[in-house]
C-alpha cells in the first residue's frame, strides 16, 4: 500500500487529517496538530490512527509542517508509529476505521518491523579538493598539470579544471563508500535517497534505539576521517518514514 498525501486548497466538512498509525493503547499526543487543532486517537482493529479535524484550507505552511512533525515525534518517542506524509486526509472516521480493519495484518507487521527503532539520515556533500594533494596522488592528473604548465592556454586550463573536478568527485564518492561500509553494519535496514554530483551520499538508516549513540559516535568518527573529501551531516532520530508503507488516506469529497 502507498501513502497518498493530498495537499488540497480546501477540505470538505468532516474531513480528518491523519498523522500516523500506532498500536492500540497508545497515548494521544499533547502536542497541538496542524492549524493548532487538538490531536485524538481513532481506535479500531487493534490499531489507532492519530487524527485531528482538517482545516478548511490546507497548505504547506512552515508552522503546520512543524506541527505535523512534532505530533509524529511525540508518538514515536512512546512506541512504534507508521508516519503519514504531510497532508494525508480521510473523508471521515468510518472510512479510516474501515482501512484499519482491511489492512490490519499488513499494518501490524509494519509496526513490528520498526518497533524499538528510529530513523537516522546521513548526507555527504563534496568538499572542494585539496588540488595539490590530489595531483600528487594521481599520475594522470600530474601529467595533465605538467602539460598545462608547459603549454598554458584557455583550453588547457579548462581541461585541467574539469579533470580536477572529476577527481574531487571521485574521491568524495570513495569516501561515501567508506562511510557506508562503517555504518551499514550498525543498522537493521537502509534506504537510499537521491544523490547528485554535489551530494554524493544520502542514506537513511533504521537503527535500534538502543544503538543510537553508537551510531552517532560512528558518524562522528567517519566525519573526521573523510572530512577532507566529504562533509557529513546527520539528522535524527526521525519517525521511520523511509521504512514503512502505511495505508493511503484519500481526501474526502
Amino acid at each position: 500500500m502507498t501513502v497518498t498525501a493530498t495537499a488540497a486548497p480546501t477540505t470538505a466538512a468532516g474531513t480528518l487529517y491523519v498523522y500516523g498509525i500506532a498500536p492500540e493503547g497508545a497515548r494521544p499526543p499533547r502536542t497541538s496538530g496542524v492549524a493548532g487543532a487538538p490531536v485524538r486517537l481513532l481506535t479500531g482493529s487493534g490499531l489507532c490512527a492519530a487524527v485531528s479535524d482538517a482545516p478548511a484550507s490546507l497548505r504547506a505552511r512552515r508552522r503546520d509542517l512543524t506541527a505535523h512533525q512534532a505530533v509524529l515525534t511525540e508518538l514515536a518517542a512512546r512506541g512504534p508509529v507508521l508516519p503519514m506524509r504531510f497532508a494525508a486526509l480521510s473523508s471521515g472516521p468510518e472510512e479510516l476505521l474501515d482501512r484499519l480493519r482491511t489492512h490490519r495484518a499488513h499494518l501490524a507487521d509494519q509496526l513490528d518491523a520498526v518497533r524499538g527503532c528510529v530513523e537516522m539520515n546521513v548526507k555527504g556533500v563534496v568538499v572542494p579538493g585539496h588540488f595539490a594533494d590530489l595531483v600528487r596522488r594521481d599520475g594522470s592528473l600530474r601529467a595533465l598539470a605538467r602539460r598545462t604548465r608547459q603549454r598554458p592556454g584557455y583550453e588547457a586550463n579548462v581541461r585541467l579544471g574539469e579533470a580536477l573536478a572529476k577527481g574531487v568527485a571521485r574521491e568524495a564518492r570513495g569516501a561515501a563508500r567508506e562511510v557506508l561500509a562503517r555504518l551499514v553494519p550498525l543498522a537493521v535496514r537502509t534506504a537510499q535517497g537521491p544523490v547528485d554530483d554535489e551530494r554524493v551520499l544520502s542514506t537513511s538508516f533504521l537503527v535500534r534505539a538502543a544503538d543510537e549513540q553508537r551510531f552517532r559516535d560512528a558518524v562522528t568518527e567517519r566525519a573526521g576521517a573523510v572530512g577532507d573529501r566529504l562533509t557529513l551531516s546527520l539528522t535524527g532520530p526521525l519517525p521511520c518514514y523511509s521504512f514503512v508503507d502505511p495505508p493511503s488516506a484519500p481526501a474526502g469529497r
